[in-house]
């Protein structure tokens, strides 16, 4: 999506449905030229007010609606802007958007249109538009958080502080190659570009390292629940959802497939996962299920392994991977059997997921979890895999610049020039086309 910017567009940027007050927006040079058609004059700047719209072609009266006009470049895209809140219901809303489109150089806003012509015009970044992005999906208030640090510019200016003092390496490594006659001059543009360099990767190579901690609060903390069939996995699923979201049967193998709910816990959002009970089977579509219950299991940040007193068996060897954390939890307590004290104290919990005994101790040992994990750090994270690619290119060209003290002068200036390249396609200033559709379309219409 590159979009026209001799056009105008227009757009419903509140959501569809019956509401009280619904807002239309419109953004380019034709916003002035729509107001006096609609409203017979153009409102003064940053100044709302009660004006009605009408028809243009018949005089009829659209509807009483409060108006807004930011003119360029102080607003939001860099281009005029007017806003209409009119009143909700569905055909005031269609025929204030008809009429809007029989304005001439007016057509109907593309997803995500308005995000970029402030892009287009120096109103935001990359990063901040990932942030407004990820912010408008937010569902959680880590989630919010962590999107309106991003979408305020909190990283974009990180990152081209980053990238004004590789600059300053730069220059200094050119200017070695300019003196290189003078052996004291060159040593020494060296030796402070070298030290610019050595602080710099720290400071890339810290913030790096909270990048699995934005990913988990951006996409959510994964929690499986796996076990032998007949321990209640789904069962536990449901009660900590608080809805029926899985199917509870007495049968063995009811659970063929994965089954999600996502939570907020305290505000951090965690993804839960019934999975199929482990077994030897010879069915084909529960073999597949018990596959994709370690295939869950390993991509897991938490596996929670359920067993019950008609349902024990022990954890499988090779169902937790890489940095997953496991907890045991023996489930069905209210039915344990006399001489069942050992078994469930050798769990982390007991709980009963029919009675709801131990539950919110459940739910709040996953929400210790998940905080444990995202340590207690405050500090900014890329929170998205494009951001962490380019930082990643950049601290290892500074790496290898770093490493071989050796090498000509020239190739090593080469490496800076690579991370400061990677640190400008970070913000959007080099090579921004290459990923502009990718990012905008993932916006609503309208902004």
């Amino acid at each position: 999506m590159m979009s026209n910017p001799a056009d105008t567009v227009f757009a419903l940027s509140s959501a569809h449905g019956r509401a009280a007050i619904a807002v239309i927006r419109m953004t380019g040079s034709a916003v002035p030229d729509a107001l006096r058609r609609l409203a017979g004059r153009v409102p003064e700047p940053r100044y709302a007010a009660l004006m009605n719209l009408n028809d243009p072609d018949t005089g009829t009266l659209l509807d009483q609606a409060l108006v807004l006009y930011f003119n360029a470049p102080n607003s939001e895209t860099g281009e005029d802007i007017a806003e209409f809140q009119v009143h909700g219901g569905r055909a005031v809303i269609e025929a204030v958007l008809k009429t809007l489109s029989s304005v001439p150089g007016c057509r109907p806003a593309e997803p995500g249109e308005f995000a970029h012509r402030a892009f287009i015009n120096g109103k935001v970044d990359l990063t901040a538009v990932e942030g407004l992005a990820d912010l408008i999906d937010a569902e959680t208030e880590a989630q919010r958080q962590q999107a309106v640090a991003a979408a305020a510019g909190h990283n974009a200016r990180l990152y081209d502080t980053w990238r004004m003092r590789l600059i300053e390496c730069q220059a200094l490594v050119e200017s070695a190659i300019d003196f290189s006659d003078e052996a004291d001059v060159s040593d020494s543009a060296v030796a402070v570009a070298d030290q610019g360099a050595e602080v710099l990767l720290k400071e890339m190579s810290r913030h790096l390292d909270g990048a699995i901690r934005g990913e988990i609060v951006r996409t959510g903390y994964r929690v499986v629940i796996a076990g032998p069939p007949n321990a209640g996995k789904s069962t536990v699923l449901n009660a900590l959802a608080r809805r029926d979201a899985a199917i509870v049967s007495a049968e063995a193998g009811t659970t063929r497939d994965a089954i999600e709910v996502h939570l907020d816990l305290d505000g951090l959002p965690v993804i839960v996962t019934d999975t199929a009970g482990i077994r030897k089977t010879m069915d084909a579509v529960e073999q597949e299920g018990v596959r994709r219950t370690f295939e869950r299991a390993r991509t897991a940040d938490l596996v929670i392994w359920l067993i019950a007193p008609d349902a024990g068996a022990p954890v499988p060897p090779d169902l937790v991977a890489g940095t997953a954390d496991l907890l045991t939890l023996y489930n069905k307590t209210d039915l344990a059997p006399i001489g069942a004290d050992q078994a469930i104290a050798e769990a982390d919990l007991g709980i009963s997921a029919i009675s709801g005994k131990g539950l919110d101790a459940l739910a709040r040992t996953i929400g210790d979890r998940a905080r444990f994990r995202l340590g207690e750090s405050q500090d900014l994270v890329p929170i998205t895999a494009r951001q962490s690619f380019h930082l990643t290119k950049a601290a290892e060209g500074l790496e290898r610049y770093l490493s071989n003290p050796d090498l000509d002068i020239e190739l090593r200036a080469e490496e800076l020039r690579i991370s400061a390249d990677a640190l400008g396609r970070l913000s959007g200033r080099i090579g921004a086309e290459d990923v502009l559709d990718q990012i905008f379309a993932r916006f609503c219409i309208g902004k």
